[in-house]
């Protein structure tokens, strides 16, 4: 290659790399197509959030929790200790970090598929996972749900720039990067939806 070309290549990547960190915020979810979507009624939290700071992070811990809850209540989700479906996990995490993605169709037009893929369906035949590398600025809050019965993360929201300086900030915050997670995960429980036929 010539030098010429790999100067101006270079200088390419630093302006672009200009434009991607200069994002405020990022709000993006992806998916495991195993994931049995349709089928789960119940949740329990798998655990705490790692602490912040000695005086926000019993107080955005809360928050977050109350948040969560609350959305997946309303899409008739029941919290349930003992034998939950989904495991929710969430995680504040500080700072700018690099995190992989993936490019996929939108949950809700892949589930109008009717397709869940198990280890009976050939390689050659299902979805490929298509990886994408994000910046994400200024703080991500991360929220992960699991497939109890298998052990596996079957989706996940995050939502970049969730710092705040103070507690009272933090919840609204939280509560706002919770909302704009879950506008991405619009799945509504199995037993809302046998209660609920046109909300199919």
């Amino acid at each position: 290659m010539k030098p010429t070309a790999t100067a101006s290549t270079a200088l390419l990547s630093l302006l672009l790399s200009g434009c991607f960190t200069a994002r405020e915020s990022r709000i993006e979810s992806d998916y495991s197509y195993a994931g049995n979507f349709r089928h789960y009624r119940t949740f329990a939290f798998l655990q705490s959030m790692p602490a912040l700071e000695a005086d926000t992070s019993v107080t955005v811990d809360k928050t977050v929790r109350e948040a969560i809850q609350s959305h997946l209540r309303s899409q008739g989700y029941r919290l349930n200790q003992r034998r939950p479906d989904l495991l929710v996990s969430f995680r504040v995490y500080d700072g700018a970090m690099r995190f992989t993605g993936y490019n996929q169709p939108d949950l809700m037009h892949w589930l109008k598929q009717d397709v869940v893929e198990t280890e009976d369906i050939p390689a050659d035949q299902r979805q490929g996972y298509d990886r994408v590398r994000y910046l994400l600025n200024d703080g991500t809050l991360l929220i992960t749900l699991i497939d109890h019965k298998n052990g596996r993360a079957v989706w996940q929201g995050y939502a970049s720039n969730v710092t705040a300086p103070n507690t009272a900030q933090a919840s609204m915050v939280m509560r706002r990067a919770v909302r704009s997670i879950f506008d991405r995960y619009r799945v509504l429980s199995e037993d809302y939806m046998q209660q609920n036929p046109m909300q199919h």
